[in-house]
């Protein structure tokens, strides 16, 4: 397949870039424009190298040089990282063609389909599950092959800004159309306005998946029976990404279409999952991909998403500001200053409400969700089940 055969040129091109900017003296390791030059070099000293689209190996540089920044400020951040390692062909699995190279024919398929035509591969018919908007222009087309083996076409689409909506004026924000939201444990999400997301419901499919894993453990490794069982289980954790991400989508829709500002905390997601605890429902909970996808949203719908500093959202009072401890099994707030109780998590969306504000640069509004707030003792928060979200949310774009 010409697919293929491409692919695995383009992760030879990654690894050999690395093989030159290993190689290369500490005091003159060349930049991603140095080693662009030396495509044409590269290509009359191997002519593998010729074969591939010009575009598409300007792109495989550039994602070596993306990946040796994303390493430089991890570790400008007190991480301890290692080098970057060579591609097998089990990790190296897309090629990017930029700004020239491809070719989007959307009428020559029946309903449900078109072809893209990549330079140097030629035309690949697909699903076409949505229509590209006539007021975007497709800047860059990605063909990756996925653990399960099956190929996916993704478009990367500038829109016109006469296209984009308009973020409503800051002086017009006040505590009725904007929410503070604290990413729980018992809950998905709190919200300030006193409203709780329930988790998305995945025990058949980490059942199915501990399943078909014993059944991978019995098999002969990179045997035909090895190879296909590892398929089944990609298979099955693709389908729990998949619900979660398609989750996450209607979730923060509908969060955007409901308020002119979200607040959220800005997590050391890293951290949190080193630490003690059910690590598996923090993942399922995906929480560095929530707020891209809400701060993606955000500029989509025109809503104000703004991240604020977490630390002490859930021991700092949201009515007199005082800090009290309180280990993870105490799920209530009593400030022993002011006397406020409330449930822990909804005085930590409303310290992320505060925040919020505060990032903006405006004052505290004159009525606050503290003043109204749900007591402890209370008939309790609106719940907003897994069920509705999924039902009211807008289809993910």
């Amino acid at each position: 397949m010409a697919a293929e055969h491409h692919l695995d040129l383009h992760r030879q091109l990654y690894n050999h870039v690395r093989w030159d900017y290993t190689n290369s003296p500490d005091d003159d390791k060349p930049s991603e424009y140095t080693q662009n030059k030396k495509l044409t070099q590269w290509k009359r000293q191997w002519p593998v190298f010729a074969e591939l689209h010009s575009k598409a190996a300007q792109a495989t540089v550039a994602r070596f040089h993306d990946n040796l920044s994303n390493l430089r400020k991890k570790k400008e951040r007190g991480h301890n990282v290692g080098w970057l390692k060579r591609q097998s062909p089990a990790e190296y699995r897309s090629v990017t063609y930029n700004q020239s190279g491809f070719d989007l024919d959307n009428k020559r398929g029946r309903d449900g389909y078109a072809y893209v035509r990549f330079s140097k591969i030629g035309w690949v018919k697909i699903r076409y599950h949505r229509e590209i908007p006539e007021h975007a222009t497709i800047k860059e087309v990605t063909l990756k092959k996925e653990v399960t083996d099956e190929w996916f076409v993704s478009f990367s689409l500038k829109t016109s800004e006469e296209h984009v909506p308009e973020k409503p004026a800051l002086d017009s924000l006040d505590a009725t159309n904007s929410v503070g939201i604290d990413l729980g444990i018992l809950n998905y999400i709190h919200t300030s306005d006193g409203k709780t997301v329930e988790w998305l419901t995945l025990e058949t499919e980490y059942e199915r998946l501990r399943r078909e894993q014993r059944k991978l453990s019995r098999k002969e490794h990179s045997s035909q029976n090895y190879e296909k069982q590892r398929r089944k289980v990609a298979k099955v954790k693709r389908k729990i990404r998949r619900k979660v991400l398609d989750y996450q989508h209607k979730l923060t829709t509908w969060l955007v279409t409901e308020y002119d500002a979200v607040f959220v905390e800005d997590l050391n997601v890293a951290g949190m999952l080193q630490g003690d605890g059910n690590a598996r429902n923090k993942q399922d909970a995906a929480w560095r991909q929530f707020i891209t996808l809400l701060e993606y949203k955000g500029d989509l719908y025109g809503t104000h998403v703004v991240k604020v500093p977490a630390r002490g959202t859930t021991k700092e009072c949201a009515c007199c500001g005082v800090e009290t401890a309180k280990p993870i099994w105490v799920r209530e707030h009593s400030c022993p200053a002011c006397g406020f109780e409330t449930d822990r998590d909804a005085n930590a969306s409303m310290n992320v409400l505060q925040r919020g504000f505060s990032e903006l640069g405006l004052g505290w509004p004159e009525s606050t969700p503290v003043e109204t707030v749900t007591a402890v003792d209370a008939a309790g928060f609106q719940r907003v089940t897994a069920r509705h979200v999924v039902e009211t949310g807008s289809p993910a774009p």
